[in-house]
């Protein structure tokens, strides 16, 4: 049974991708920061169905608590699947974004990654087998108006995923991104409406979290042995 640690996994696509981890037979570590409540029940779904889950809570932009956060996990054993899902996004214009929404954004999407990702990667080495999967969005392809901050932290992350796949492929470690387009959760409520996603999503509809995470299971999987330093469009064919 491989550890697998999704962060962000208390709503919405970490949710789903945390469910279909817990039933490919994996044991899922299943993070939150402030929405501990939600982490709870989704590990308590993935039990009554059977899998193997635990929840943890810290902040991924505050360095030091997450390095301490991930020793205890650490401790039970090396973390062989990673799912950097957790994300945020403070919109405006350009003109008038303040310093607090590009510091935000850049700290969870960006530094969170580091912050993660990092002390996880040599104890993954080791084992000489590992998923590192980051979910990113379209604005990382191809931007969007209002979201000069989210685009650039998606876009970093791109850039992330393709140099560390070079570093850890010959140890057996793939890196990939996945880069969801309009996908039904809470975050997306209010921000398309029908006439907005038959506009924008030649699909003509929104895509669901669990498509997302039947696209992340794959990733994580044996037969994805192939595939890194790839960012994986998931979007209707915006793209």
């Amino acid at each position: 049974m491989k550890r697998a640690l999704v962060t962000g996994a208390s709503g919405g696509i970490g949710a789903a991708i945390a469910r279909r981890l817990g039933a490919d037979g994996h044991h899922v570590i299943v993070h939150a920061n402030r929405r501990r409540d939600q982490a709870a029940a989704v590990v308590a779904g993935i039990v009554a169905a059977g899998g193997s889950a635990e929840a943890v809570a810290f902040d991924i932009t505050d360095a030091a608590a997450t390095s301490a956060a991930l020793d205890a996990i650490l401790v039970a054993g090396p973390v062989q699947i990673l799912v950097n899902n957790a994300g945020l996004h403070a919109d405006a214009v350009f003109p008038g974004m303040g310093a607090e929404q590009w510091h935000m954004v850049m700290d969870v999407n960006l530094n969170g990654f580091y912050n993660v990702t990092q002390p996880l990667t040599l104890p993954m080495i080791r084992t000489r087998w590992g998923r590192i999967i980051t979910i990113t969005s379209v604005a990382g392809l191809v931007g969007n108006r209002g979201q000069v901050n989210y685009a650039a932290a998606k876009g970093a992350l791109h850039a992330a995923t393709k140099s560390l796949a070079l570093e850890l492929a010959s140890r057996k470690v793939t890196v990939n991104a996945v880069a969801p387009g309009i996908i039904a959760t809470e975050m997306s409520e209010g921000s398309f409406d029908q006439a907005a996603i038959d506009r924008l999503v030649p699909m003509k509809r929104a895509g669901q979290p669990e498509e997302v995470a039947d696209l992340v299971a794959f990733l994580a999987s044996d037969r994805a042995a192939y595939i890194t330093g790839q960012i994986l469009s998931i979007n209707g064919g915006m793209v």
